[in-house]
């Protein structure tokens, strides 16, 4: 069993998702409500911010960390992960 792959920034990290998450809540409960669409495209648009927030602190975090620029392999992986920023 490989050991848990974790960092500082983590925390932070999984608490901006769970707000994403109760935003994303919001958002359905406003749709089913028949909220207004501008009302719920603002809260959307909260959604998709917490959550490019976080995957970018994951991703920069990662490469800060966990990455040797030095490394043939980890500039390998170096590429492959900033695709997703």
């Amino acid at each position: 069993m490989s050991k848990p792959h974790t960092h500082a920034s983590h925390p932070k990290i999984v608490t901006r998702l769970k707000r994403a998450e109760g935003h994303l809540r919001a958002v359905t409960a406003m749709i089913e409500g028949g909220r207004p669409c501008l009302d719920v495209a603002q809260q959307l648009q909260a959604v998709e911010s917490a959550v490019r927030n976080a995957k970018q602190t994951l991703i920069h975090d990662h490469m800060d960390h966990c990455l040797d620029a030095d490394d043939s392999g980890d500039r390998s992986e170096l590429k492959a992960i900033s695709r997703y920023l």
